[in-house]
């Protein structure tokens, strides 16, 4: 603990890493939230894949790769909402092709990309405490955005989260709102990447938000509570695994694995013992 608030104190990767923890936090608190409870945890997993391919043809074309995760994030978020909403039949199918589609481009143009290759790990499971001032500020800006535009559209959002045939009774265009969440999804999973990777982005997007789900009782708190569980698995799990140099990305999961599962098996227990008191009482 002490060796690594020295760190912190003194080598500037290790406060971009805190920095980068703690902007992503706020993002999954928020935007985990709604990907809880709308359950779309299969399409936002078809977004963040996706996102491979842009990032490969960033790479590629001698683009900053961040770039080209925000763009293909953007454009898969747009195509699997529309594929969702219009066949929603054969939904799970298109999805998980986009998926592997989305992987297959990436890793294609990662190769072909001369010179020196990029570590490819990297991407799929996160480097935090390798990331630059410079991606600091991209997120810090991202992280800007999707809280003002939930600010601005909240109501809608939670209309349609709940009940989208009165939403569309009530006038509000589901479409777009639908379309727009998504898109502020995608921007989360670029954020997330730079945490965790494209392989646990997921799970970082919605453990959080599922443990706080147990002891929230409106959105907002939900969103609050996700938001500090979620700085304080990534504090944590920087924390962890430094000393004995493991993963973070991997440590971060683990770690918001653990707390989820210790949160599912206490509210089972505390409502078995609720509800024997309550066959007791005469």
């Amino acid at each position: 603990m002490f060796e690594f608030l020295e760190v912190l104190r003194s080598q500037s990767f290790m406060q971009n890493a805190v920095i980068i923890g703690l902007l992503a936090s706020l993002a999954c608190g928020v935007m985990g939230t709604y990907v809880v409870v709308k359950r779309i945890v299969f399409i936002s997993g078809g977004i963040s894949h996706t996102v491979l391919g842009g990032m490969g043809m960033a790479y590629y074309f001698g683009f900053n790769p961040m770039h080209g995760a925000v763009v293909s994030a953007l454009v898969a978020a747009v195509v699997i909402g529309l594929v969702s909403l219009h066949y929603h039949q054969h939904e799970d199918t298109i999805i998980g092709a986009l998926w592997a589609i989305g992987m297959a481009v990436g890793i294609l143009f990662i190769y072909k990309t001369p010179g020196y290759s990029v570590d490819l790990m990297s991407y799929l499971f996160g480097n935090i405490l390798m990331v630059k001032r410079d991606s600091v500020y991209l997120l810090a800006f991202l992280d800007a955005l999707i809280i003002v535009l939930v600010s601005l559209y909240y109501k809608r959002f939670l209309a349609v989260c709940f009940d989208e045939e009165y939403s569309q009774l009530q006038g509000i265009g589901v479409v777009m709102t639908y379309l727009l969440l998504l898109c502020l999804i995608a921007l989360t999973v670029v954020i997330l990447i730079q945490v965790v990777g494209i392989i646990l982005v997921i799970a970082l997007l919605t453990l959080p938000a599922a443990t706080a789900g147990y002891y929230a009782r409106s959105l907002i708190q939900m969103m609050i509570l996700a938001s500090i569980l979620g700085a304080v698995f990534t504090t944590s799990g920087l924390i962890v695994s430094y000393g004995p140099d493991l993963p973070a990305g991997a440590t971060i999961i683990l770690i918001a694995g653990l707390a989820y599962l210790v949160a599912t098996v206490s509210k089972g227990l505390a409502s078995k013992f609720r509800g024997g008191l309550g066959k007791k009482t005469p």
